[in-house]
């Protein structure tokens, strides 16, 4: 799709003016099953460029799912270790984007965010940066300040906030070009990056005596943002992983995880190089998938 030319105004002399472009293809196949509901598979690409986007690629992803998911076996709720794939890994980091790095909330009292603080694990970088080549948005924000790059995250120590106008006087800060024209919401990283690590899926999937391999989450909200506390289902491919090999499809689970938690100090094993954009309700982040010590089932997807 064509973003097309935004071009910002105001009486107070601001003038800008970008223009935009997104790329995606999502591919979904279902598989017929013996008894129950079908087996689904789910593939997606997306970029800033049309030519990038590999249909044939995309379709193979979400068709092998589906059909090694035609025969899922039932597990019991419990905690497991996991690898996420790029997917999960975008939905779960929608809501500490969202209600912990943000300014407004951290003033409030209700963000898990400390500053200086070592929150998370020291294979953690998460930054925002609009200007990024490889992200998909505009250069400045509602309000329009300029964006820039904004680490929140170094070494796994909690080091910025997003800020728009208000959040940032109330800090005695500059805003970061946060603001999504919003003030009773505060500042929000709209085009957010996790770093990269050095491992491949099959590598991290190797390091597994059992687990789970995810490919998605959904249906997800937050119980807590103060513990980043987060219930969802897992869909489109659920895996078990034994002695470091896939071995067998499971049916759904229902997953109730702090989501700050799983990326706490000594729970993140591995990272992916598998970092490319990901497409969700919270917008386009660029993230890899993940290696991580545990992760919290609480039942099946019906309960």
């Amino acid at each position: 799709t064509d973003g097309g030319t935004h071009v910002q105004c105001s009486t107070t002399g601001i003038h800008h003016a970008s223009r935009t472009t997104m790329a995606q293809l999502d591919g979904i196949h279902r598989a017929p099953v013996a008894a129950g509901s079908p087996a689904d598979g789910y593939g997606q690409i997306t970029s800033q460029r049309l030519a990038d986007l590999d249909g044939r690629r995309v379709g193979e992803v979400a068709a092998a799912k589906a059909r090694t998911c035609t025969e899922p076996v039932e597990l019991d709720p419990g905690t497991y270790e996991v690898v996420l794939e790029p997917r999960a890994v975008a939905s779960v980091l929608l809501f500490p984007a969202w209600l912990g790095f943000n300014g407004k909330a951290c003033a409030e009292g209700t963000s898990f965010a400390h500053l200086g603080e070592m929150q998370m694990d020291e294979r953690i970088n998460l930054w925002d940066d609009a200007t990024d080549r490889r992200s998909l948005g505009r250069p400045y924000d509602a309000e329009g300040t300029p964006k820039r790059r904004v680490d929140l995250v170094r070494a796994g120590v909690t080091v910025g906030l997003c800020h728009d106008r208000r959040s940032a006087a109330r800090a005695g800060v500059e805003s970061t070009g946060s603001s999504v024209g919003q003030e009773s919401f505060g500042g929000y990283p709209g085009d957010l990056f996790l770093g990269a690590g050095d491992q491949t899926l099959a590598q991290m999937i190797g390091e597994v005596g059992r687990g789970l391999l995810v490919t998605d989450f959904w249906y997800n909200r937050i119980l807590d943002p103060k513990t980043q506390v987060v219930t969802g289902l897992t869909r489109n491919g659920l895996f078990l992983i034994e002695g470091g090999e896939v071995t067998r499809p499971v049916q759904n689970l229902r997953f109730t995880q702090s989501v700050i938690g799983a990326l706490a100090p000594g729970h993140v094993l591995g990272v992916g190089n598998d970092d490319q954009l990901v497409s969700n309700e919270g917008g386009v982040v660029h993230v890899p998938g993940l290696h991580l010590a545990s992760w919290s089932f609480t039942g099946g997807a019906r309960g």
